[in-house]
This record gives structure tokens, C-alpha cells and sequence, in this order.
């Protein structure tokens, strides 16, 4: 399959590739579409985390079914950004170096191979696109709920560009990162590039209507973008207050009390961590009027590993 280096709009074009990797390592699968009229170039990746199977079909099949004829532009697919990972199922890790991809943007072309995946993937496409979306789900041990992630720390007028995005994704929240770095869709801000980061599915697993539901997101913000035609469908994700990440502070036993989507009123407990006695270790306990994002659902839980994610709820509403 023939290896690209660089990317280059060749219009009326479908090009399935394979991206090098700087100082070595498993290439990356690509799909560049360019259109036949001139547009914005968007970049779509998944699999960052290699276990967040709802975004990695996605646009596995998005890059089947997008032609150049339908296409206003160029558009970068990268199939799977942690290939390795995936290989073999150490989720949000790249095999190699133990590393969590999320973690290492802007990377180092010297570094170990997860920083060398973020280094090329920001000079080959981060310096060159109008627009990003990156798929996730919950991590191979979580469970959660639809919602979509504006760029908050960056420059105004990409944030607002952002959150334009956002808002064409049918899920019911919308949270605003708060971070510049880090994660790939935050450097992306950092650098200018407004995008958006798109949650749906986990557990380790996907099905049919997530896929289908990842996939109908995508297509109505590349419309927003200018790069597909048809009409727009109207989405309203409610913008969240602060997100609290709420880490164990003992391994143990994760016990759950709630679902993910589930309201939550302030003071109310969200689950426990019990050690193999059965003594209670900690109590995950909602500080503000929220919903629950997302929560480990495995038995097994980590020192400094997440108990639940949760969001404060927008002005005026209540559990």
C-alpha cells in the first residue's frame, strides 16, 4: 500500500495509505478524500484509545462510503491512531512504551513510539487542516454517556468556532475543556485548529446504532464545515458547568450506585470503593447538581483511577 509523507490535495481523488511513522514503528491507516470543488480540509481520527471501538468503526466506514464527488474540500481519515494498542487490547495504552497517547501531544520525533505517533500526526496534519473531530468512547472498563467536548483554552475565535462545532452533534451535553495541551484535540486548540472531541459508546464494546449515531455527527458537522452538501439537522447540546474527574484514592472494589446519564443531586453518593473484606475505603460523593458522564463499571478499581466523571448542570436545571 503506498506510504504518504505528506498531505498534499490531489481534487477528485480517494487514496487509501499508510502514514510512516518518525524513527519507525506501525504505520498508520489513512483515508485522504479530495473533492472535486474547492473547500476546507478536516481531519477525523479515532482510536487514540485503542479499545474505543464506537468512533474506530465509524470511520472506518465513513471512508468507505465518502467519495470525492460528494466532498467541497479535502478530508484526512485516520482509521486508527494507537494501531499497536489495538493489536493488543491495552486500551487507552500504546503497547510499546505503556504510554497514554491522550497524554503526549505535541510529542518529540526522538521520544518513545506513542510520542513520535503524536509528533507526525501534528506535522502531517495538525499544521495543515481547517477543522478537526476525534472519536472516542469510554475506555474498555467504562461506561457512559453521549456528549461532545468544545475547546475551552484556546484563542477566542477558535473556541468559538468550537463550540459551533459542537453544536451539531446530536448528543444531550456539551462540556468545555478547560486544558491546552495534552490531549490531541487540545493541541489542536493550542495550535489554532478548532475541533471538537465526540464520546459515545465504551465497555469495550459498539454496536449498530452507536456507530450508525457516530456516523450521522460526523456528516452534519462536515456540513456545518462546508465540505458536504445537504441539510443541516438542528442539535442543542446543553453546555455543562465544571466537570469533576473523580479519582480513587484506594485500589480496591468499584461499587457503583448510579448509571451513567443519570442526574445527580449535591451530597448524594455516586458509588464506593470497598477493599476484598468488604470494608468501605471511600465514597465517590457528587459535589453540585450534575450528570454522570461517565463511571469505571469494571469490579476492579486503581489507586489514582477514575470513580465517575460527572458535569455540574446548566443554569435553572434540577435533578
Amino acid at each position: 500500500m503506498k506510504e504518504i509523507f505528506s498531505w498534499t490535495p490531489s481534487p477528485g481523488t480517494k487514496q487509501q495509505c499508510l502514514l510512516p511513522i518518525r524513527g519507525g514503528g506501525t504505520a498508520l491507516p489513512v483515508t485522504l478524500l479530495d473533492g472535486t470543488r474547492p473547500g476546507p480540509r478536516v481531519l477525523l481520527s479515532a482510536g487514540v484509545h485503542s479499545a474505543e471501538y464506537v468512533g474506530i468503526q465509524a470511520a472506518l466506514e465513513l471512508a468507505e462510503e465518502l467519495r470525492p464527488e460528494d466532498l467541497s474540500g479535502s478530508l484526512a481519515i485516520i482509521h486508527l491512531m494507537n494501531p499497536t494498542g489495538f493489536a493488543h487490547r491495552t486500551m487507552s495504552l500504546v503497547f510499546e512504551d505503556g504510554k497514554n497517547l491522550n497524554r503526549v501531544f505535541p510529542g518529540t520525533p526522538d521520544g518513545t513510539l506513542s510520542q513520535r505517533i503524536a509528533y507526525t500526526v501534528e506535522e502531517v496534519f495538525f499544521r495543515h487542516a481547517d477543522a478537526y473531530i476525534d472519536l472516542h468512547s469510554g475506555d474498555g472498563y467504562e461506561e457512559l454517556t453521549p456528549y461532545v467536548y468544545c475547546q475551552g483554552a484556546a484563542d477566542p475565535s477558535v473556541a468559538k468556532r468550537s463550540r459551533a462545532m459542537a453544536g451539531q452533534a446530536d448528543v444531550p451535553w456539551m462540556v468545555r475543556s478547560g486544558s491546552g495541551s495534552g490531549g490531541a484535540f487540545n493541541r489542536a486548540g493550542a495550535l489554532g485548529l478548532p475541533g471538537i472531541l465526540l464520546e459515545r459508546g465504551g465497555l469495550g464494546l459498539w454496536t449498530r446504532e452507536e456507530v450508525d449515531a457516530d456516523k450521522r455527527d460526523v456528516r452534519n458537522i462536515l456540513r456545518f464545515l462546508g465540505l458536504l452538501d445537504g441539510e443541516r439537522r438542528t442539535c442543542r447540546p446543553a453546555l455543562l458547568g465544571d466537570v469533576v474527574y473523580a479519582a480513587a484514592r484506594f485500589a480496591g472494589c468499584w461499587y457503583p450506585f448510579h448509571r451513567a446519564g443519570d442526574l445527580l443531586r449535591a451530597g448524594e453518593a455516586v458509588g464506593e470503593v470497598r477493599d476484598l473484606f468488604g470494608r468501605v475505603l471511600e465514597t465517590c460523593t457528587a459535589k453540585t447538581d450534575s450528570v454522570l458522564l461517565y463511571q469505571t463499571k469494571s469490579l476492579t478499581i486503581l489507586q489514582d483511577g477514575p470513580m465517575a466523571a460527572y458535569g455540574a448542570l446548566p443554569e435553572g436545571w434540577t435533578p
